[in-house]
């Protein structure tokens, strides 16, 4: 596996894969690049049938399990990823939730075991480019941190990547959205975003533009759909959805090659390598 030139993506749950990365795997998949994408935990504390919630009667989890998971395969048929990777942890659930405490919830887990894991399908596929969330998980969420802290000791401890990115919300691209719905209608006008939300735009060095690739994240994200009381996106007029989802932005974190200090590809300097 070692000519091709390989993405691979870590994530939490089912249906992070679309949002921040969705394009990128559809175009990298257009373009012959294979692609590979590792869900960390089976989603148990997503919602169950009927929108009902972690805790409250009725909510099984591992009714809520098998169902993310199928829902996980279509909408990676969606996106055209090729290898599909479950680590199967579970689910710790936001920030507070008494989920937290479990001793088998992914981000008690210890991060070298984890990350060994992680390490040996990196071994296997060789990607020369992984992306995941940056230190705080981009939002805070426990199983996105520790999804950041298993992608970057796997990448000590394998030392395969070339390229490590991590997702990012560019702070004033979002700050427009927020504008635009307020102006449509679509959003309360005293609706705003907290000041810090989002990354700074001058330590963003990645936007790929996916425009040609929106209706496969839409329908990557309706795939989604026992969670989709929790994706507001989807309740988003067409335009604002275009103007959410065109556009992918990242941070780099390591690069083993020359590269651009402001990228359009996240495969800058690799091509040529790997045709050569």
């Amino acid at each position: 596996m070692n000519d091709k030139l390989t993405l691979m993506a870590v994530h939490a749950h089912p249906d992070d894969e679309v949002l921040g990365t969705g394009g990128l795997f559809a175009r990298c998949a257009d373009e012959g690049i294979r692609t590979v994408l590792v869900t960390c935990t089976n989603g148990e504390q997503g919602d169950g049938p009927g929108g009902v919630k972690p805790g409250e009667p009725g909510h099984d989890e591992d009714a809520v399990s098998a169902q993310r998971l199928e829902e996980l395969r279509e909408s990676v048929a969606h996106l055209g990823i090729d290898h599909l990777e479950p680590l199967g942890y579970r689910d710790s659930g936001m920030a507070g939730w008494a989920a937290n405490e479990a001793p088998g919830a992914f981000a008690n887990v210890p991060v070298d075991q984890a990350a060994g894991r992680l390490a040996a399908l990196m071994e296997r596929y060789r990607p020369q480019v992984v992306v995941t969330y940056d230190e705080n998980g981009g939002y805070g969420h426990p199983d996105h941190i520790q999804a950041h802290r298993i992608t970057l000791a796997a990448v000590e401890a394998c030392g395969v990547p070339d390229k490590l990115y991590y997702t990012a919300v560019p702070r004033e691209r979002v700050a427009e959205l927020f504008a635009y719905l307020r102006s449509t209608g679509a959003a309360p006008e005293d609706l705003e975003l907290p000041p810090d939300f989002g990354t700074p735009d001058e330590q963003i060095t990645a936007v790929v533009d996916v425009a040609p690739y929106v209706e496969r994240k839409l329908k990557a994200l309706e795939a989604h759909a026992s969670q989709g009381e929790n994706i507001f996106l989807l309740r988003m007029p067409a335009e604002a959805q275009h103007r959410a989802l065109a556009h992918e932005a990242f941070t780099r974190h390591l690069s083993r090659v020359t590269a651009a200090d402001r990228e359009d590809d996240l495969f800058d300097g690799l091509r040529r390598d790997a045709a050569g």
